[in-house]
């Protein structure tokens, strides 16, 4: 019943639409002009580091890397990391990416670290504790949840992808490295025009 009570309703909407061009053109309108979301990478505490990760797969070759950087309070770049993964999917990308910040973070000793990326159902699956179907991808959940209780303390958050442009950029050198690459002293030139503009602020619109 609820399923032909929802058809019945979008026949008259469809009818309503055909029939009256000006309604259609007032919502296309409307679709067009929703507020964009302002987006800007945040700079973390005094004392604490940030690691921004992500993944990246190519869709057609399959063909997957990662890539993050760590900043501390005056948004000073600390370390980056970029590797390819070989043939992964998105998300398997999404997760190396966070484990091998997270491993990074053990072999420096860090303490209070703000973990943030921007594939949203990941952050929630590792702050909820919850589960994945894939085998592959839990066993990557497992590797983190194991690591995540040997920080002394920590926050993880989801921004935008407009939020999340460094760690993007580091994963798409990823793809050009035959073997994986870590940046101690400073960043590659490509990366910093970006990281200038994240510690200065910058907002860009996201449109919805």
């Amino acid at each position: 019943m609820y399923v032909l009570t929802s058809i019945t309703r979008l026949v008259r909407c469809h009818r309503i639409i055909t029939q009256n061009p000006s309604i259609a053109r007032l919502l296309l309108v409307k679709s067009l002009h929703k507020e964009p979301i302002p987006v800007a990478w945040e700079k973390p505490k005094i004392g604490w580091t940030k690691l921004n990760f992500d993944g990246s797969s190519k869709g057609k070759t399959g063909e997957a890397s990662i890539g993050g950087v760590f900043r501390d309070h005056n948004a000073k770049f600390m370390l980056g990391y970029a590797e390819s993964i070989g043939r992964s999917d998105s998300t398997i990308a999404e997760l190396a990416a966070l484990l091998r910040g997270l491993e990074i973070i053990l072999e420096n000793g860090w303490d209070d670290v703000w973990l943030e990326g921007d594939a949203k159902a990941l952050v929630n699956i590792i702050t909820k504790r919850r589960s994945m179907r894939s085998l592959e991808a839990q066993k990557y959940i497992s590797y983190i949840n194991a690591i995540i209780p040997e920080l002394n303390n920590y926050t993880m958050s989801h921004i935008y992808r407009e939020g999340n442009r460094v760690a993007d950029k580091f994963a798409q050198i990823g793809h050009q490295l035959e073997t994986p690459c870590i940046w101690r002293h400073a960043p590659p030139d490509e990366v910093l025009p970006i990281m200038h503009e994240d510690a200065e602020g910058k907002i860009i619109l996201r449109r919805r």
